[in-house]
């Protein structure tokens, strides 16, 4: 489930913000993708760009574990004091695979939400399809 609402607003300014996403006690949301892309860098003794177990492990960790069926607004603190829109979810994902992937291996974030709103990260640049 994710908010929508934002404490700092009146109801109001919430239903005109988020409109029929508004709900102060959240809705829910099954995304339907999340993708990564990592940069074309092949490592020449192994012929990858990084070992594939390791990297469902850091998937696994970063963004199953602390996401998967739960409340985005009561089960990850995160979203405590940052609203559940899909553009915060894509930057708290870079933020946990930051953390976990060697650096600068990371190149952008997907988080499809439905197949017509998509939204990129690339660290400090976001961009909604």
């Amino acid at each position: 489930a994710c908010l929508s609402h934002s404490q700092s607003l009146s109801d109001e300014e919430n239903l005109k913000l988020f409109g029929k996403c508004n709900n102060p006690n959240g809705h829910g949301h099954n995304y339907k993708a999340i993708s990564l892309v990592l940069p074309l860098q092949i490592d020449p003794v192994s012929g990858m760009v990084m070992n594939l177990t390791d990297l469902k492990e850091y998937m696994q960790a970063a963004i199953m574990e602390p996401l998967d069926h739960k409340n985005l607004d009561k089960d990850v603190p995160y979203f405590s004091e940052v609203v559940s829109t899909t553009e915060n979810l894509a930057v708290f994902i870079w933020d946990n695979l930051q953390k976990l992937l060697p650096q600068g291996l990371l190149h952008k974030v997907e988080v499809h939400e439905t197949e017509q709103n998509v939204v990129v990260y690339k660290g400090e640049e976001t961009m909604v399809k």
